[in-house]
Formats: structure tokens, C-alpha cells, sequence
């Protein structure tokens, strides 16, 4: 069974990959809206562990409304939200019996509600699955390191292919670079580099 998984080439991502693989035939894709090319991060991640990469371009509209959000709220949550579901619904159209994401039980965003999985399970024919739901960070870490080889560090450092370096860079563009550490709070990322075996 095919499956599209919405991928960083961080440690979410690569577990949820990682602990697909033994059940279908997965997919990593990265979705785009070619305002960088972060993306090709995400390329390396996947082809260091073995997994086939697609890049899938992402409605620059829907870019500038979460930035748009992001500068009126003053933090990131509500506009990573909105593109993270954009993201699901473009990987969904694709030809695959399954798309999945690396979503954690207590992630604050982004998020998929049980409604919202089942409307896209309902309405594109495919399944959700979201295979790290059911792990807390602490649980997820152990796994991570005991499989892969992550570098982690400040947002800025740390090479991802997730959306917020693109989103950071719309902001920059239109609203001063200025405005992006007033929206996004110092935290860590983390990029695969390969396994441990």
C-alpha cells in the first residue's frame, strides 16, 4: 500500500517513517511554496534513509494568509495550523492509499482533531494516520536516539524543511526581519542525518 507522508527530515517525521515502513510503501513528500529551497533538506533526510522523496508545491495564498495571521496574533500557532492542513489536503490529492504526518499526542500545533481526519479520510477515499499520536516527547526522544542520528539546535541553525523557514522568510519579505523573532519564540529543531545501524 502506498503512502504520502507529510515529511521535515526531523526527528518526528523520520520516526513516523521509520515505524510506517514495516506496513506500506512510504513516501516522504515535502510540500513547498518556493520561497526556499529548504526542501531539498528534507530530500537528503529522506534519501539517507531510504526512503523515496517528492517535493509538492503548496498555494502561496495560503502562505501569506497564515503569515498575515501569524503578525496579527503575535505568534506562530494558529498560522503553522492553517498551513499544516493545507498541507494534508494537497498530499491527500495524490495517488496513495494513505497519507500520515509526525504529529505527537502533546503537540500544541500543528494539530488533526478526529473530525478533521475522518473529513479527509471521507472525502479523498484514503486513510490518516498519524503513528506517533500515541507518544509524548519523552517516549518519542528515546526512540530517536536510539535509532537516529539528529542534530539539534536553535530554529535558525538547524537545516529543516519544515514550513516555518519559509514562512519566516515571507515575513521578512513583507512585514521586516524585524517582525520575525517578535513572532516566533527561540525554540529547537532537530534534522536527521542518517541512522545509528
Amino acid at each position: 500500500m502506498e503512502l504520502a507522508l507529510l515529511y521535515s527530515g526531523g526527528k518526528d517525521s523520520s520516526l513516523a517513517a521509520h515505524l510506517l515502513d514495516r506496513f506500506y510503501d512510504v513516501r516522504c513528500v515535502t510540500g513547498s511554496f518556493g520561497l526556499t529551497d529548504d526542501w531539498q533538506h528534507a530530500e537528503r533526510a529522506a534519501a539517507e534513509l531510504g526512503f523515496p522523496f517528492e517535493r509538492v508545491d503548496l498555494d502561496r495564498d495560503v502562505a501569506e494568509r497564515a503569515a498575515e495571521t501569524m503578525v496579527a496574533d503575535g505568534y506562530p500557532r494558529n498560522g503553522i495550523q492553517r498551513v499544516h492542513e493545507h498541507a494534508l489536503e494537497t498530499i491527500a490529492a495524490l495517488d496513495v492509499d494513505a497519507i500520515a504526518d509526525g504529529t505527537r499526542r502533546d503537540d500544541r500545533v500543528p494539530t488533526v482533531s478526529r473530525a478533521q481526519a475522518q473529513s479527509l479520510e471521507d472525502r479523498n477515499g484514503i486513510d490518516y494516520i498519524s503513528p506517533l499520536s500515541g507518544f509524548g516527547r519523552h517516549a518519542v526522544d528515546q526512540l530517536v536516539d536510539a535509532t537516529f542520528d539528529v542534530q539539534q539546535g536553535p530554529s535558525e541553525e538547524v537545516p529543516k524543511a519544515d514550513y516555518e523557514d519559509e514562512l519566516r522568510t515571507l515575513i521578512a519579505d513583507e512585514y521586516g526581519e524585524g517582525t520575525v523573532s517578535d513572532v516566533f519564540p527561540d525554540h529547537d529543531q532537530t534534522y536527521v542525518h542518517g541512522r545509528n545501524d
